[in-house]
């Protein structure tokens, strides 16, 4: 079976590296966004799309947006995904989900 995502360092290659570096200091400089929870966070490789991000025990992510690092949503009902606001999806003010439909399903 091929995995999808990893912890795996030694899976990460210079790119992903460079980009736990850059997660790790944003994480420093200012802090995990609000909403994600700083239960068992790691760092995660997905190996399809390229992303490195954080999760944590809750299976949030955070991702740099940038250079702030932000939480990165997946609407639980319809499967659209980004950072809150982004394609105009209101992940925060629907609690996770992106617009008021996916929210009332």
């Amino acid at each position: 079976m091929y995995e999808i995502t990893t912890t795996d360092l030694s899976k990460f290659g210079y790119r992903e590296r460079k980009m736990v570096k850059e997660l790790l200091q944003a994480w420093e400089d200012q802090g995990l966004p609000e909403d994600f929870t700083d239960e068992e966070v790691t760092v995660m490789f997905n190996l399809y799309s390229g992303n490195v991000f954080l999760t944590n025990s809750e299976y949030q992510t955070a991702m740099l947006n940038g250079d702030k690092l932000e939480s990165f949503y997946n609407c639980p009902n319809c499967g659209n995904e980004g950072f809150d606001k982004e394609n105009c999806y209101e992940f925060k003010k629907y609690n996770g989900c992106c617009s008021r439909d996916c929210f009332k399903s």
